[in-house]
C-alpha cells in the first residue's frame, strides 16, 4: 500500500476528483510542455458529466490563464481505465498535436496514467486488515505503531499539519456566513447550527454540534477553501468532526488525535487499495 499521505491531502476543494486530480494533472503537463502557447483539454465520462458543478472549468482556466484553451466535455464516452478521464494535448500554430497525455483522476486527489498504477512508491508491506492485525499482535504494537514502523517518525509532522488544516476549517466553517457558489445559492448552516445546539439540552446539544462541525468542513470544502482529504473532498468533513468533538468533549490531547489519524488513515488505505474512494469507480 502506499503512504497514508495519499489519504490525507491538503489543498481546495470541492471535489478530490474533479477539481484537486485535474489541477495536478493540469500541472504536470504544463510543466512538460513549457514552449506551448496552445492547448486541448478533452473530459470524458463522470469528470466530464458533473465537470461544471464541480468546479473543474475554473481549476483548468486558472491554469492555463496564459494559453490558448479549448475545453471539450465528452460525458458519454468512457475510457477503459477509470470513468475520470482526461486527454491534454498540446497544439502548434496550426492546430496539430505536438503531444498528448491520457490521465485518471481515481479519487482522493490521486492522479495515474495508462503507465501507471501508483502515484507514489508502496510504503506498507500488508494488504489486509488480518495480516496487519495479526502483525500487531506478534510485534505487540497498536495499529497506529504500523503506521509508525513503515512511514517512519516522518508521518507525524505531517499528520500534525493535517490536523491543524482540519481545525482551521471547522472553525472558518462555523464562522462563514452568506451562499455556496453555484446556481442554487445555497446558505450557510453551520454557523446557525452550532447556535441553536448552544441552547439544546446536553445530549441533543451534542449531537447537533458534531453535525456542526462535519457540516462546516463540508461548506468550506463546497466553497473552494482549504480542507484535508479524509480519505476524499466529499467526504473530508467526518472524521475532522468526530476528533474535534472529541477533544472537546473527552480532551484528548493531540498526541492522541494524531494516533487515531495514523489509525484512521491505515484502514482508510485498505479500502482503497482494496476496493475503491472514487464515488465515479464504485457507483456514486
Amino acid at each position: 500500500m502506499e503512504s497514508i499521505r495519499e489519504i490525507y491531502k491538503i489543498g481546495h476543494g470541492p471535489s478530490s476528483s474533479h477539481t484537486m486530480g485535474p489541477r495536478k494533472a493540469a500541472q504536470r503537463f504544463i510543466e512538460g510542455n513549457s514552449a506551448t502557447k496552445k492547448f486541448r483539454v478533452t473530459l470524458y465520462g463522470s469528470l466530464a458529466a458533473t465537470a461544471k458543478g464541480h468546479l473543474t472549468h475554473e481549476v483548468l482556466n486558472e491554469l492555463f490563464s496564459d494559453f490558448s484553451l479549448e475545453i471539450i466535455e465528452k460525458p458519454k464516452v468512457f475510457l477503459k481505465r477509470h470513468p475520470n478521464a482526461m486527454l491534454f494535448e498540446a497544439l502548434d500554430k496550426k492546430d496539430v498535436v505536438i503531444n498528448s497525455w491520457t490521465a485518471y483522476s481515481v479519487g482522493g486527489g490521486s492522479v495515474v496514467d495508462d503507465k501507471s498504477d501508483l502515484e507514489s512508491k508502496e510504503v506498507f508491506p500488508l494488504n489486509t486488515m488480518d495480516g496487519i492485525l495479526d502483525w500487531c499482535y506478534k510485534q505487540g504494537k497498536p495499529l497506529w505503531g504500523y503506521v509508525e514502523e513503515f512511514e517512519n517518525m516522518e508521518i507525524w509532522p505531517y499528520l500534525e499539519e493535517v490536523w491543524r488544516v482540519m481545525k482551521d476549517s471547522i472553525k472558518r466553517g462555523l464562522e462563514a456566513d452568506g451562499t455556496l457558489p453555484g446556481a442554487l445559492k445555497l446558505p450557510r448552516k453551520a454557523g446557525a447550527l452550532m447556535s441553536k445546539a448552544s441552547n439544546m439540552k446536553d445530549y441533543i446539544r451534542k449531537r447537533s454540534m458534531l453535525y456542526a462541525f462535519a457540516l462546516a468542513v463540508s461548506e468550506e470544502n463546497a466553497g473552494g477553501g482549504l480542507i484535508a482529504t479524509s480519505p476524499t473532498c466529499g467526504g473530508s468533513g467526518v472524521v475532522p468532526a468526530v476528533l474535534y468533538y472529541h477533544q472537546k468533549y473527552y480532551k484528548s490531547d493531540d498526541k492522541k488525535i494524531i494516533r487515531a489519524l495514523a489509525t484512521a488513515g491505515l484502514i482508510g488505505n485498505l479500502v482503497k487499495k482494496n476496493a475503491s474512494i472514487s464515488g465515479a469507480e464504485v457507483g456514486c
